[in-house]
């Protein structure tokens, strides 16, 4: 049996996949299921990766579940008809993940530091979202309004380091009182390639790790510790210092293995590493100059927002059964 990623730094199901399937010489790995489709006209590739059991958890280091991953360098820039394809893609994605009954109450949890810009997806994506709880009795709203929505609830809960309160205490005090029957989590998290920065979204019905994305995790959100089903939605906003410097000497050993043919024994040496090795061995030698330092990209804050329409337009249509592309403004 092969050696677990849990190790290795991501919360990224396909990157977990991608490295067990490279070892495995590109055989498929058991109790784990993978398929990859592309949408060529926009260029967004969509990959979903199922946990089918205990053994592929454990070489994942994942719960058992389904992960669905949107990838699209398009995401970070504005891209109007990529950015409406994206949400499409999600919101049906979201709609298989779990199925809702018409008068079902959907809890939203924007998670992060509406403070800290790369931290601060969940926040964004929360204001977003059409919430329609507190209307759904409401004699004063049209009904055209009312049959078109199902009642949906958010909240913001901040992080530990301001409210003083752990996040999961917060969620499930909520969740206890409002009684939904899905709660939908947003969050940062963090990924092992500088490409997938802002570039990809991650769906899974497995629930989230608060904090995940600045290597500060918190206690799960789940159904075992909610009640309920939760489906996770990330996006990883950072990099850590020491895969910004593995994806760099990465790239720098391919280029001198293809400039000296005669003489890259040494380099092939280095390339052929196991990733959990190497990663370890550059976090040593960063240590102490570095800490624990993390990358963003100088625009983050037009891409959080740009990401943070498409997450929460796409939680509108999925979750509001009369919303359609078309009237995801309207209503705000």
């Amino acid at each position: 049996m092969k050696k677990s990623n849990a190790n290795v730094r991501t919360d990224l199901a396909v990157e977990c996949r991608e490295m067990l399937h490279t070892e495995d010489t590109g055989a498929e790995i058991e109790g784990i299921k993978a398929t990859v489709g592309l949408n060529s006209s926009q260029n967004i590739k969509v990959t979903t990766v199922e946990v089918l059991n205990e053994t592929g958890a454990e070489q994942m280091g994942k719960p058992i579940g389904k992960y669905i991953t949107i990838e699209s360098e398009d995401m970070k820039i504005n891209a109007v008809d990529s950015h409406e394809e994206i949400i499409k893609i999600m919101a049906d994605e979201l709609t298989a993940l779990h199925e809702l009954r018409r008068h079902d109450v959907v809890l939203v949890v924007g998670l992060g530091n509406w403070n800290v810009t790369p931290d601060a997806l969940g926040p964004n994506a929360v204001s977003q979202l059409l919430v329609t709880r507190h209307i759904a009795n409401t004699e004063d709203v049209p009904r055209e309004i009312t049959d078109a929505v199902r009642p949906v609830c958010a909240i913001t809960p901040g992080v530990m380091g301001v409210t003083g309160i752990e996040t999961a205490e917060i969620v499930k005090g909520v969740v206890e009182h409002v009684k939904p029957s899905l709660v939908i989590a947003v969050d940062a998290l963090a990924a092992r390639r500088t490409s997938r920065i802002n570039s990809t979204i991650q769906m899974s019905n497995t629930g989230i790790n608060p904090g995940a994305g600045l290597g500060n995790k918190r206690a799960t959100l789940n159904e075992e510790a909610l009640g309920v089903p939760v489906i996770g939605i990330g996006v990883p906003t950072v990099v850590d210092a020491a895969t910004l410097v593995n994806d760099t000497m990465d790239r720098m050993l391919e280029s001198m293995i293809d400039e000296t043919p005669t003489g890259s024994e040494f380099y092939l040496m280095l390339k052929e590493l196991e990733a959990e090795d190497k990663y370890r061995l550059i976090t040593e030698m960063l240590d102490p100059y570095t800490g624990n330092m993390f990358v963003t990209p100088k625009e983050v804050d037009a891409i959080i927002e740009r990401l943070a329409n498409i997450i929460g337009n796409s939680i509108n249509i999925a979750v509001h059964p009369g919303i359609g592309m078309e009237d995801i403004n309207r209503f705000k």
